[in-house]
């Protein structure tokens, strides 16, 4: 949900060929969680506080976005993480979410996301929420992009 542009032509490319795909950063950085309000909650030297995507006015688009997912979350009964790992879960068999995680707690949330049954209303609000390109800012700085093999957003 958060970096969309593999579905143009990595995915297609994947399933021609029979290969699953792994979502980089399916939280996208913790982003997607909610629990990220304002740039103090990343600790000094935090790579994300040099992220386009956690800056300025894409910042604040960007929480707005996910401020909808919570309340469709919030709808469900689930936690925003979740729901984003469910959308991703829906998109196919081959789609396989590994998000990282630092606590217990959180793996065990993480885990319960496969439980979480999204129907074609909820798949199309959130299209309607977040489509291809939703998200604002490139995922890195330009200096990080060159070392990049990857689109720039």
């Amino acid at each position: 949900m958060w970096t969309r542009d593999v579905e143009a032509e990595v995915v297609p490319t994947a399933r021609s060929l029979g290969v699953a795909v792994v979502p980089f950063s399916p939280l996208g950085r913790g982003f997607l969680t909610g629990e990220i309000r304002s740039v103090d909650d990343f600790e000094d030297g935090d790579f994300r506080r040099g992220n386009p995507r956690f800056q300025g006015e894409n910042f604040q688009r960007n929480l707005d976005l996910v401020a909808e997912v919570r309340t469709l979350a919030q709808d469900k009964g689930v936690t925003a993480g979740q729901l984003a790992l469910a959308w991703l879960l829906a998109q196919g068999d081959d789609v396989v979410p590994i998000p990282g995680t630092k606590r217990r707690t959180y793996l065990d949330e993480n885990a319960a996301a496969c439980a979480v049954e999204l129907g074609a209303d909820d798949l199309a609000r959130l299209e309607a929420l977040a489509p291809l390109g939703a998200f604002s800012g490139a995922r890195y700085p330009d200096d990080r992009l060159a070392a990049k093999d990857t689109p720039p957003r």
